[in-house]
């Protein structure tokens, strides 16, 4: 859009600027993010609606063996069961359009909605003293809970390849300093499933750039609502900035209220879950609270145990599998199948790592000749093509078969399932004090990481998604992670 920058810059926005702007921005993102919330919505009412009934007919076609017809109280159920699911699911709140895309908050209120539903059949019956056939509960609310779960996943999973592809975003202003504004735009373009692209940037005085990370600069904090309509975005954020403060923060929430659009504020605090925030009103003023991250306590004695039983489990299914890597290993090239290395662990503690060898015996002599050609980034070493992997290490580290020995490491409890990346020492020598920050839990066979791009994944990005986790640990945290390290690894990507 040649020119248009400067004719906002200037507040002489014209009415020909402004149409070149929205012929310039496809239809599919021009269009009311109302329009396709409520299609989408309706699919999810629908498919809501659908599992009920279908969790109704399969608990009526189990538990009675007698014609259906001869229980007509249990077949008007049946019948009325979605209505019920669709009232359970509005009170959890599971129709919410800000929880669309969001997987963990969409499943937790679907499965709050089942608790719900349940209780109130158990007081309903107890308080009209109703015989109602436990077993027929029993079936039809599981069912229809695991329906609704698989079906709204497959949903989110549609929405999220749509919105890769650009269709269903949301239109953003991004408010604040321009290094601020950079940071949001890079998130938001690596994981576009959150459904928020920024289309322009206002940024606070003094800042003389006209693009900030491709993003054009439509001008100063008070070009905001012109910079709305100007873009036909639908939602502002507002980055942490003293220039912003209560009162204009207040008056640019006037301002947008007019035009419908959605304002977002982001606290300066970062990779901090909603769990562990809390907005306290004192004094008229919403205050975030921030909860100290759970890295000790009950949950991660369930962690430990969870780790170990999982491991051990592992090992005794795995052990045919692992005898016959181990053999193609030594039959490759006679060296040994197993290669240690010394880790760094919980709170600095080294311990020896065991993993399948996929390296020529002599490789970590021959590393000091390819230092040259590192593509890793930070302070690790990584190649493509390294030539010290044997035939039968590279097919190991694609699908990550050369990590199952860690299972050994876990049952000894040096590593867990999930976590950090394991260091080398001579990288956390090195570690400033953010770094360091993802050595106070144990480190894991799987993690953030090797959900997110593996060995594709910068330095940088990497121990960001180390600390992310450390600071927003929970077991649900990890059961998401176990669930996709099984995709990512399928897939290979990354591996090397």
């Amino acid at each position: 859009m040649p020119g248009v920058g400067e004719v906002r810059v200037s507040g002489q926005t014209t009415t020909r600027a402004r149409r070149k702007v929205l012929t310039a921005v496809p239809q599919t993102a021009v269009a009311d993010p109302a329009a396709w919330l409520g299609r989408y919505l309706q699919r999810v009412v629908a498919v809501d609606g659908a599992c009920a009934l279908a969790g109704g007919l399969a608990a009526l076609m189990i538990r009675f063996e007698e014609p259906v017809l001869d229980r007509v109280p249990y077949v008007i159920f049946t019948l009325s069961l979605p209505l019920l699911w669709w009232l359970s699911v509005a009170l959890a709140g599971g129709y919410d359009a800000r929880i669309v895309g969001l997987g963990s908050d969409e499943f937790r209120r679907v499965f709050n909605a089942a608790m719900g539903l349940t209780a109130a059949i158990a007081i309903v019956s107890y308080a009209i003293r109703g015989d109602v056939a436990r077993g027929y509960v029993l079936i039809a609310l599981p069912c229809t809970t695991a329906l609704d779960l698989v079906a709204r996943y497959a949903l989110r999973k549609r929405l999220h390849r749509r919105r890769r592809s650009g269709a269903f975003m949301r239109r953003v202003i991004a408010v604040g300093h321009a290094d601020g504004v950079a940071d949001l735009i890079t998130e938001l373009r690596r994981e576009p499933h959150h459904g928020l692209t920024v289309v322009g940037a206002c940024l606070t005085a003094g800042s003389a750039e006209a693009h900030v990370a491709a993003v054009p600069v439509c001008g100063g904090l008070e070009r905001v609502e012109s910079a709305v309509s100007d873009l036909a975005a639908d939602t502002v954020a507002v980055l942490a900035c003293p220039e912003l403060n209560g009162t204009r923060l207040r008056e640019l929430a006037w301002q947008l209220e007019k035009t419908g659009t959605g304002l977002c504020v982001a606290p300066a605090v970062i990779d901090v879950a909603g769990p562990r925030t809390t907005i306290r009103p004192v004094a008229g003023m919403p205050l975030l609270q921030m909860d100290h991250p759970e890295l000790t306590g009950f949950r991660w004695v369930i962690k430990g145990a969870f780790d170990k039983v999982s491991a051990a489990a592992a090992l005794v299914m795995l052990a045919p599998l692992l005898a016959a890597i181990a053999l193609a290993i030594k039959l490759g090239d006679g060296g040994p199948a197993i290669f240690r290395q010394t880790r760094v662990g919980k709170d600095g503690h080294p311990f020896m790592v065991c993993k399948f060898r996929t390296m020529v015996v002599d490789a970590e002599q021959r590393k000091a000749e390819l230092l040259a050609h590192n593509e890793g980034n930070g302070l690790l070493f990584k190649m493509r093509s390294d030539p010290r992997i044997t035939t039968v290490g590279g097919l190991l580290r694609k699908y990550s078969l050369d990590e199952l020995p860690q299972l050994w490491n876990v049952l000894k409890g040096d590593m867990s399932l999930v976590g950090p990346r394991p260091a080398l020492p001579e990288e956390a020598d090195l570690y400033g004090n953010y770094v360091r920050r993802r050595l106070v839990v144990k480190p894991g066979i799987t993690g953030l990481w090797q959900v997110s791009g593996r060995s594709d994944l910068p330095w940088d990005e990497a121990v960001r998604l180390d600390v992310r986790y450390v600071e927003n640990w929970s077991l649900a945290l990890d059961l998401q992670i176990l669930w996709k390290t099984t995709s990512a690894v399928l897939k290979g990507s990354g591996a090397y």
